[in-house]
């Protein structure tokens, strides 16, 4: 018989969110440090989408998937962060049963996105750094752009497969104040190789492959370095150092992403076999959100060209005539 035919209270027990115990000073102060950190999560993740939307030097294929990483940061912060700062602050989901359906669609379609947005950057910079001439005449930013609209598309289609499989759509009774459902063991499994076991191996696959390169890369220019070489030799080795730096910053961004999502799984795969209280579930899920906070401070402190972008857009200069035309990499 389908739950909805029967009366949510005889099957809800009667919840109530718990009275806090925290003082009205403590409770303030945690609101003030989430929407502090909602605002720099938003607010950054913006400077980086006009920074690539923007300036003309940065519409690069590269780029494409660095602002289509940003976007998905963006909208974690604005869309999913707050209701579960909330959330975890209230110890009670307080937006009602279809905000509460709304809330795990957007945040597992993000969460997927990005994922997948890291993994084909990971790809992109092994691909550029193993043959760099191929790349450029194959790898254009109209084709990339086909790619990222082909990895959204799909992961859309796998959270509306995920949720509608597990009834989520069809009558799934969600209790006042909870917003939890249960997983099938099967989808828990395919779940798990999708989301994290594919996506890792292959990230882990093509960095290793690029760590490799960049070494082979070192050895070249040491040994550019040794002789008396052209000037064409000169642009060879500083195109090689400049993609090794690239490289090395966007591992630096796929560690973050990986630290940041691990306690999550594995607290995942663990909850299939001890039970976890929702408070820890919670604090694994904030550390996951964090990487959309981290990511643009991860530019600013690597990245000159986005430090350049940042004082042109807060200093409105942007608003010029042909302020698309400034080189952000003097």
């Amino acid at each position: 018989m389908n739950l909805t035919e029967f009366n949510q209270s005889d099957l809800c027990v009667h919840f109530s969110c718990p009275e806090r115990g925290e003082s009205p000073a403590v409770y303030v102060l945690l609101y003030t440090c989430s929407a502090a950190v909602v605002l720099l999560t938003v607010c950054g993740n913006l400077l980086v989408i006009i920074s690539v939307f923007h300036f003309k030097q940065l519409h690069t294929p590269a780029n494409a998937l660095v602002l289509s990483l940003a976007v998905s940061d963006f909208f974690i912060g604005a869309f999913v962060m707050l209701p579960m700062f909330i959330w975890t602050i209230e110890s009670c989901w307080i937006f009602g049963r279809d905000l509460c359906l709304m809330f795990w669609l957007i945040n597992g379609f993000l969460t997927i996105s990005a994922t997948y947005t890291i993994v084909l950057i990971a790809i992109d910079r092994y691909l550029v750094l193993s043959n760099p001439f191929l790349y450029i005449s194959k790898i254009s930013r109209r084709n990339m752009c086909k790619v990222i609209y082909s990895n959204l598309l799909v992961c859309l289609a796998y959270i509306i497969a995920f949720y509608y499989f597990n009834g989520i759509f069809t009558g799934y009774l969600i209790c006042p104040g909870e917003c939890s459902f249960a997983l099938s063991q099967v989808w828990f499994v395919m779940d798990l190789i999708y989301t994290f076991i594919f996506p890792l191996s292959v990230i882990i696959i093509f960095y290793t492959l690029v760590f490799v390169i960049a070494k082979k890369h070192a050895t070249a220019i040491r040994e550019l370095n040794n002789h008396t070489r052209p000037k064409t030799q000169k642009i060879t080795s500083h195109s090689m150092k400049s993609e090794r730096k690239a490289a090395k910053v966007l591992g630096i961004l796929v560690s973050v992403f990986l630290v940041s999502l691990l306690p999550y799984y594995i607290y995942s795969i663990l909850g299939d076999v001890v039970e976890l209280q929702a408070e820890t579930i919670h604090k694994v899920l904030i550390l996951a959100y964090l990487n959309s906070t981290i990511n643009p401070f991860i530019y600013a402190v690597f990245y000159p060209w986005f430090r350049k972008c940042i004082k042109l857009i807060i200093t409105f200069q942007i608003f010029q005539t042909d302020s698309a035309l400034i080189s952000v990499f003097s």
